[in-house]
């Protein structure tokens, strides 16, 4: 037997030709090891750090203030999805997340002709816009996720260029300077409510243009002289005012002298008015009290004349009396009416002593 045979029949009898227990084990450890090692890679790879990593991730992030748009074979999905943590297909399923908080796009650099031809440029516009959460999927779908290129970028400097090529530079640069910002945000939003209603405008600030070396000299030279002249005015203004302050003060004097007299005058007819209803009150009271006075000395006539009256009345009366009395009795006094008066004067009597002296102990 040739030894290459004996030798493979030794191991086979010994078990030399399977590995050991050990090296088995380790093997299998490794193998589930690498394969945990490719998924959680392919899994916790963040979707933020780029586009084409965020097609290997199973699990992506939204962002605060973003929500979760998707694209499956390049179709935009209806799903959207609030900030967090979320799940998708790798490879097939693409996303984006969209800002639905307020944020400034600056658009740079926009060169414009005015009316009269002169070439300017605006360093800087900002323009404050949100997109709704509402209509994220309709812009998404009409726009993409560079709508606000085609709504603001471009409608900027569109916009821009309509109003230099309307206006002069004198319009443009000084007199409605402060009115395009306005008028932009305005304009914008006017195409934006009709075409692309989840856009919402908020702001638009315009930075001062850049004009011809020249011509700024001018615009200067004209501001220097502008000011020069203000100065002059508001010199000639504040002398004016302050004469106009004296002849006010002038006018407030004569009037309040004048004033003065009229209170005098008015406190003098007072005093007159008051001294004659004074005068008037003391002669009506002194005509009531001589018409009182009058009235008790008629009244007190009257009662003496009254009382003299009565009182001659009862004199008279009283004398009648008398005198009929006396005729009366002048008549009545015969023989027979004295002997009656005798007899009726001795029947009132209790006793009767007849004789020229009294018994000393009456029977």
């Amino acid at each position: 037997m040739p030894p290459m045979e004996y030798n493979q029949q030794q191991q086979q009898r010994t078990g030399g030709g399977a590995p050991p227990t050990g090296a088995k084990d380790l093997t299998a450890i490794l193998a589930v090891l690498i394969c945990f090692a490719a998924v959680l890679f392919s899994v916790l790879i963040p979707s933020s750090f780029a586009s084409t990593s965020s097609n290997f991730s199973i699990l992506h992030q939204v962002p605060e203030g973003h929500v979760g748009v998707y694209w499956r074979g390049g179709a935009l999905l209806k799903t959207i999805t609030d900030p967090g943590f979320h799940w998708k297909m790798p490879l097939i399923t693409q996303f984006e997340p969209i800002q639905v908080t307020i944020q400034t796009d600056e658009v740079r650099d926009i060169p414009c002709g005015t009316k009269g031809g002169v070439m300017i440029s605006f360093e800087k516009i900002e323009v404050v816009n949100r997109l709704l959460k509402d209509h994220v999927y309709e812009t998404m779908l009409n726009y993409g996720v560079q709508y606000d290129k085609t709504w603001i970028y471009d409608k900027i400097h569109h916009e821009i260029n309509q109003f230099c090529s309307a206006h002069t530079l004198q319009q443009v640069y000084i007199d409605m300077f402060d009115q395009i910002d306005d008028k932009m945000k305005e304009a914008i939003q006017i195409d934006c409510t009709r075409y692309a209603p989840g856009v919402q405008i908020i702001g638009v600030r315009v930075t001062k243009p850049s004009i011809p070396p020249t011509i700024r000299r001018n615009f200067e030279q004209m501001e220097e002289e502008r000011t020069k002249l203000n100065d002059v005015v508001n010199t000639v203004f504040h002398a004016l005012r302050y004469i106009w302050c004296l002849y006010s003060q002038v006018l407030i004097a004569i009037e309040k002298q004048r004033v003065a007299e009229k209170e005098a005058e008015t406190q003098k007819k007072m005093a007159l008015t008051e001294a004659e209803k004074n005068a008037q009150v003391s002669k009506i009271l002194m005509e009531q009290k001589l018409m009182e006075k009058n009235s008790a000395k008629r009244q007190q006539e009257i009662e003496n004349e009254m009382y003299m009256a009565r009182e001659k009345s009862l004199a008279d009366a009283n004398s009648y009396q008398a005198i009929k009395e006396a005729e009366a009795n002048k008549l009545k006094l015969t023989s027979e009416y004295l002997q009656l008066k005798f007899i009726e004067a001795i029947a009132n009597k209790s006793k009767i002593f007849f004789g020229d002296r009294l018994n000393r102990y009456p029977t």
